[in-house]
């Protein structure tokens, strides 16, 4: 008798260790699914749509210039600090020899025109049509450290002579990147022709 008791002690000892096992178990999984659901709703994402991308080069092969639109399309602001087109950077701030490589303006309104070729536009001060009706207009700032895009607004920019780009590239893919703190976009155009003519 004494044999058939100690034998159901011993069963409902390794029952009650399952029952603890499987309830810490699932009570660690119930505990980090909530963390991550806490972590993933607080933490807001960071998300660029690059469009309009354009790179030209004029009949003569003398100022190359490249143009695309920046939304942002995530839940925070961001920091451009760099940009490059075909691997060369384009310089945020100015080079040391003067040039005025990058050129931006930003806007919370849509932008549906598309952009045109603009002469000497690493000078800044000239106006781009972001919307034909109604007609607006954005001015074209200098960009003399990293640029900040607010969530929810769109940036112009403009890339004079950026490295590299030639008459000899004309109707090959050329990529161009945007880096930001926490990540890099990469988007490819054709480079197109520019008659100085027109």
């Amino acid at each position: 008798m004494t044999n058939l008791l100690k034998n159901r002690w011993a069963l409902s000892t390794v029952v009650t260790t399952l029952i603890i096992l499987v309830v810490a178990v699932l009570l660690a999984g119930v505990v980090t699914y909530y963390a991550i659901n806490v972590t993933s709703t607080r933490v807001q994402e960071e998300s660029l749509s690059i469009t309009k991308l354009h790179i030209w080069v004029p009949n003569d092969g003398n100022d190359p210039e490249a143009a695309f639109l920046i939304v942002n399309t995530g839940g925070r602001d961001i920091v451009i600090d760099k940009i490059t087109v075909r691997g060369q950077t384009a310089s945020i701030p100015a080079t040391d020899s003067g040039l005025r490589d990058v050129v931006y303006a930003t806007t919370n309104k849509a932008v549906t025109n598309d952009f045109s070729y603009i002469l000497a536009v690493c000078t800044g001060g000239d106006t781009v049509s972001i919307d034909s009706s109604p007609a607006d207009d954005v001015m074209l700032s200098v960009a003399s450290s990293p640029i900040t895009l607010q969530s929810g607004y769109s940036m112009v920019v403009y890339i004079a002579q950026p490295d590299s780009i030639s008459l000899n590239d004309i109707g090959l893919t050329v990529g161009i990147t945007v880096f930001t703190s926490q990540a890099m976009y990469y988007q490819e155009t054709n480079v197109q022709g520019y008659s100085t003519g027109s």
